[in-house]
């Protein structure tokens, strides 16, 4: 089985609706995807059908961001959750408006310097999804002022730019312990990620282990080989799942489906231990 637990629609930030991400799931030869947009779920009752349209399980995700106290981004995957709880729907709820305003006063920052303006990235975004900084690269893209995505973020996008705003998140334990009082079941997205910002200490990881913590995606791009080790041995000890996954985002990202995988025993527990929502077979 090729099994693929991360992947983005226009509901947050990747470039295909969730039929076309089902179908570009099944031109790549894969079994299982889940659909992780970022707070949110809107995508799923959309992505269910094409899933069994084309014959692919579905697991029914979101990616929730978070920030620690010293201003870490961290990400954590939910897969299996109850999309009503009202504990983490406030909490996404709350993160959503705070990216909205976020991404208006980065814009106003960024057009005192550059031809942007607000209504200039509101034509990147689906409707209903929020506005983020993938939006606003893509502003800057069409209007030839970077060349993609990545070059956005590493430059005028950067968490290091004068044109950078932080927006509230909660804090990743708290994510974590959301997460499973709504049935669902969380894991660490690309953890020792260097090459987006700061990663976290030692002491994050055993706050999220003690809030229920499920597992950490190992096998992503952006981590680096030399520190997987440290992961794969943190999952060793604490009795804690590893996932692989591609990060999808469509056009977004050079990121491409089925990069990495999930093994099916992974696959079955995350399955097992997931009690807010259930996997569609296709």
């Amino acid at each position: 089985m090729r099994i693929d637990l991360h992947a983005h629609t226009r509901v947050s930030d990747g470039t295909e609706t969730p039929a076309e991400l089902l179908a570009a799931a099944a031109e790549a030869g894969l079994d299982v995807l889940a659909i992780t947009d970022h707070d949110s779920t809107a995508g799923w009752d959309e992505a269910s059908e094409s899933a069994r349209r084309h014959g692919i399980t579905l697991v029914p995700g979101m990616e929730v961001s978070c920030r620690t106290p010293e201003g870490i981004s961290v990400h954590v995957l939910s897969y299996l959750h109850d999309p009503r709880h009202p504990g983490l729907l406030e909490e996404i709820t709350k993160a959503k408006d705070a990216r909205l305003s976020r991404a208006e006063h980065m814009v106003s920052l960024l057009s005192e310097d550059y031809p942007l303006s607000w209504d200039d990235v509101t034509q990147h975004v689906a409707p209903g999804a929020t506005v983020g900084r993938p939006h606003i690269a893509d502003a800057l893209v069409a209007a030839g002022l970077v060349g993609d995505r990545t070059e956005a973020f590493a430059t005028i996008l950067s968490s290091r730019s004068r044109y950078f705003v932080q927006h509230y998140a909660p804090e990743p334990a708290l994510a974590v312990a959301l997460i499973r009082e709504a049935g669902g079941v969380p894991v660490f997205a690309h953890p020792v990620a260097s090459s987006r910002g700061r990663t976290v200490g030692e002491d994050v990881y055993l706050e999220m282990i003690d809030a229920g913590l499920a597992g950490l995606e190992v096998y992503h791009r952006d981590n680096p080989a030399d520190r997987r080790p440290f992961l794969l041995g943190l999952a060793r000890e604490h009795g804690l799942l590893v996932t692989g996954s591609s990060d999808y985002h469509g056009a977004g990202k050079p990121n491409r489906l089925g990069e990495n995988l999930t093994t099916p025993d992974v696959f079955g527990e995350i399955e097992r231990q997931g009690r807010g929502a259930a996997v569609v077979r296709g």
